[in-house]
């Protein structure tokens, strides 16, 4: 081979070398190149991604305290926990086809209480209410959340009416007919024309007689009350007295909202009151007055309908119950 055909062969070899050796060399996988990433996707197919730069590539993060870096937490859940920006939750899922579908959805963000996994805080019932002075002045307690006797609902002292009543009662009144507290659910307690009557301060009235020694181990608690409607509705008025009868607390004028009949239940009105056999109560006399007999309760079913009038009686079933607060 001439001089000049052997030089041009190691010329080729040469390039064909270079070629090779740079392919050689830069002809890795794409899932094994610096910066990108392997996946497979839905249908199985392999795809590559590039990586997010590392924040050593990137500017430092804001760490400035401020709303936006920082929200309210409060303000954060409602939102659904999804930041301004960002995009939102998603899940995946396959349909009768097989086709891999997205949808969206918007986080539930009511409160324990307002989805019904937790009672909602009770409010007791603003009503009128009196004692018998200055010898019962409220006493903090721990039980039922620590309820500040005889100032609960914005308690007077002693006065007049209350002077005066005990006037009328109550060691008249005989306990045979009383019923007993029962613990752990509602009892029904009935006022009847068979009931025993006693002239009140507030005029004469049936009552009933509750006694309240199964409780009187607890400084206090919350009752629940409710008074159901049939042929008219019992607007009941309280009377709290120790061992011995003599008055210790009247709770007078409540504020019971009316809760319309459904299907399953009746009517009635309903009130939550507190009451404190560490304060000596041992005994609760329901009744009514004659100013409450006079009047009525007027219902507001909306627009388009009629009121509805349910009218004040002297009997009616009174519902009792011991309420359980965390």
């Amino acid at each position: 081979m001439s001089r000049p055909a052997l030089a041009t062969n190691l010329m080729i070899w040469g390039f064909l070398a270079t070629v090779l050796g740079g392919c050689q060399l830069g002809g890795s996988t794409v899932s094994e190149r610096e910066g990108y990433y392997t996946w497979v996707d839905e249908q199985g197919r392999v795809r590559y991604s590039p990586i997010v730069a590392t924040s050593d590539q990137t500017p430092a993060k804001e760490t400035e305290f401020t709303l936006e870096n920082y929200p309210d937490a409060n303000e954060l859940a409602k939102d659904g926990y999804v930041r301004p920006g960002e995009r939102q939750p998603y899940f995946t899922w396959r349909d009768a086809q097989g086709n891999v579908r997205v949808s969206y959805f918007q986080p539930d963000t009511r409160s324990d209480v307002e989805k019904g996994f937790t009672a909602p805080p009770i409010e007791l019932t603003p009503a009128s209410v009196y004692h018998s002075g200055p010898d019962l002045d409220p006493v903090q307690t721990e039980n039922q959340g620590g309820l500040d006797a005889y100032a609960v609902l914005g308690i007077e002292g002693g006065g007049d009416y209350f002077e005066r009543f005990r006037e009328f009662c109550c060691l008249g009144l005989e306990a045979r007919d009383a019923v007993e507290w029962q613990q752990g659910r509602e009892f029904g307690v009935n006022v009847t024309e068979l009931s025993p009557t006693h002239n009140f301060l507030t005029g004469m009235s049936p009552f009933q007689l509750i006694d309240l020694d199964s409780v009187a181990q607890g400084p206090d608690f919350i009752m629940r009350i409710r008074s159901y409607a049939q042929n008219g509705v019992f607007v009941p008025s309280l009377a709290f007295l120790d061992r011995n009868f003599e008055p210790v607390r009247l709770v007078t004028d409540l504020v019971t909202p009316y809760e319309p009949e459904t299907w399953s239940r009746r009517g009635f009105l309903q009130a939550w009151v507190p009451v404190f056999p560490g304060q000596g109560e041992r005994w609760l006399v329901l009744y009514t007055r004659s100013s409450d007999l006079a009047g009525q309760t007027v219902i507001e079913p909306g627009a388009g309908k009629k009121p509805k009038v349910i009218p004040h009686v002297a009997k009616g079933e009174v519902g009792l119950k011991m309420v359980e607060q965390d």
